[in-house]
């Protein structure tokens, strides 16, 4: 083939492909919202279905040979069943739009939820089922409630992309499967693997310096509106004739806990950022202050909330 030749067929495979639906929408990521429609939704019959259209063929050939009416009508009614059957898998997909997705936080090795928004077009969608890693799950969708929550696996750590997903259908009887395919051009933060080895550094309390809201007896104090009834001492209320209430408090916490990068030296790159994640797991769990400070510098801290937390695991999981 010389090169004219080979230019002008390059030049019509793009226009070939493109009469093909199913070809570039494979593993292409998507903007959102994506819908279905008759274009991107494929039916073939299932094995049941394959079994059941064998079966009226061989009514059919009977009644025909037999000449008998009843067994032909028979054979005519469950021949427009299964038509209707493909009709009704077919529409359990079409017109479906996803709008968004949310993804929960989740750490390596785990499974990640991720919620589905549909547009609620008052349709029932009943036999809708949603496949990630050839894991068929259930997410029927009633108009109104157009919500859907399926798990993806997550495997490595980082910014990933959401992967494609194969919505599929085969009400009402199972005889016909429908699908298509959907790839949202999303990224999810996958939190890393939580090491287990390793002790993490002392915490060093100060009883000294009392916090309330802990579980040790401080003292009685008076009553104030708004205050819970089983902390209520009746006893010495009574003995008093004024409400008292007890009071509880904790040790305050001493200094921060300190994980640096450099303080694990000779343990490989991934155990040591798993160490780094269950020392920073711990400690929030503890409601214990902490400092965190990685390879290149930046330090994090101390602090001991929510957003100090997923701000560490976030610069962990985005260590390359």
């Amino acid at each position: 083939m010389d090169a004219a030749a080979r230019r002008r067929w390059h030049g019509k495979l793009p226009g070939a492909v493109s009469r093909l639906p199913m070809w570039p929408r494979l593993r292409t990521p998507e903007r959102l919202p994506v819908r279905l429609h008759r274009n991107r939704i494929y039916i073939l019959p299932t094995r049941a279905g394959l079994g059941f259209g064998v079966l009226l063929v061989a009514m059919l050939l009977g009644a025909l040979n037999y000449q008998n009416n009843a067994a032909l009508l028979l054979t005519c009614l469950l021949g427009t069943t299964l038509a209707a059957s493909m009709l009704i898998a077919w529409r359990d997909l079409q017109g479906l739009t996803l709008q968004a997705v949310h993804a929960d936080h989740a750490f390596c090795g785990e499974r990640m939820t991720l919620h589905l928004a549909f547009e609620d077009d008052g349709r029932a969608r009943r036999g809708l089922r949603i496949a990630v890693d050839e894991r068929q799950q259930a997410c029927p969708l009633q108009p109104g409630a157009t919500q859907a929550t399926i798990n993806v696996p997550a495997d490595r750590r980082g910014w990933r992309a959401l992967p494609r997903m194969c919505l599929s259908s085969s009400l009402p009887f199972g005889l016909f499967r429908a699908w298509g395919w959907i790839t949202p051009d999303l990224r999810v933060l996958v939190y890393p693997r939580v090491g287990e080895d390793g002790a993490p550094p002392s915490r060093n309390d100060d009883p000294r310096e009392r916090l309330p809201g802990g579980d040790e007896f401080a003292g009685l104090r008076d009553y104030r509106q708004g205050d819970a009834l089983r902390h209520v001492a009746w006893k010495a209320s009574a003995r008093r004739g004024d409400l008292l209430v007890r009071e509880f408090d904790r040790a305050a916490p001493g200094s921060p806990l300190r994980f640096d990068w450099f303080a694990l030296p000779g343990v490989p790159r991934e155990p040591r950022i798993s160490r780094l994640t269950g020392w920073v797991c711990d400690a929030y769990a503890a409601a214990h202050p902490w400092i965190l400070v990685l390879e290149d510098g930046r330090t994090f801290g101390p602090a001991m909330d929510a957003a100090h937390y997923h701000r560490c695991l976030a610069a962990l999981a985005e260590l390359p």
